[in-house]
């Protein structure tokens, strides 16, 4: 038995989910699901177990002094195990030119089909500074 948090949406549902191992129908039936108030739950639960992803937000550094780093995030979910390696690649860009928010600033980061994108404006950013 393992217990979870849902974060498929913001209820946060406290998920208890146990491994069938007497089952032998498809992988979704093996796995039983407590505590969920939407299917959401029941596939968070599952993925959770067998494929944990996650969207991750960080900063790039810029080579402007009144906005050294911006804020970044992925336009998708990559797996959990990719994390550090994104990170590293994300600490190796750095910005020489303005972006808008949901730019593409790193396409396809490690092969995943994700791309690191602006969550900040800069040109609005320095209109208003």
């Amino acid at each position: 038995m393992r217990a979870l948090i849902c974060i498929a949406c913001p209820v946060g549902c406290k998920l208890k989910v146990e491994l069938r191992t007497h089952q032998k129908e498809a992988l979704e039936d093996k796995w039983a699901v407590e505590g969920n108030l939407c299917d959401k739950g029941i596939e968070f639960a599952k993925n959770e177990l067998t494929n944990p992803k996650r969207v991750i937000c960080s900063t790039v550094k810029t080579i402007f002094k009144e906005l050294p780093r911006l804020p970044v995030r992925t336009d998708g979910e990559i797996p959990k195990e990719q994390i550090f390696a994104l990170m590293k690649e994300i600490n190796l860009l750095v910005l020489e030119h303005p972006v808008t928010c949901g730019e593409v600033v790193l396409e396809n980061v490690l092969n995943t089909g994700v791309n690191i994108i602006a969550t900040m404006d800069m040109l609005d950013w320095q209109l208003k500074n």
